[in-house]
């Protein structure tokens, strides 16, 4: 798995790309803490844009995402989410904790 995190207006964006399962999971939440705790952010935008396979440990890196935001009384939002994780997020049930699709990352 990779991220590439973009900082605009006090919104960080994490662009993920790759298989998110418990090989990569800890990775990308501890790297996503550390731009959190960086930049200090409003809203964090995790774009799934990239990700080609993802289970349940998703649901960690977006739970861990929120609490660090929550921290800060910021927000998470989930953008570009394609079909499988989108499915492994609805089981967890994410939609009722963050807005999933509300945002697009800059191009």
């Amino acid at each position: 798995m990779q991220y590439t995190s973009l900082l605009q207006d006090k919104r960080l964006t994490v662009l993920l790309t790759g298989e998110i399962d418990h090989h990569s999971a800890r990775q990308a939440m501890e790297a996503i803490t550390a731009k959190i705790n960086v930049y200090l952010p409003r809203r964090c935008v995790l774009d799934f844009g990239g990700v080609t396979f993802m289970d349940s440990s998703g649901i960690a890196v977006v739970i861990h995402t929120l609490r660090a935001m929550e921290e800060l009384e910021g927000e998470v939002c989930l953008a570009n989410v394609p079909a499988q994780p989108m499915k492994v997020l609805r089981a967890g049930g994410i939609e009722k904790l963050v807005r999933c699709g509300a945002e697009r990352s800059p191009a």
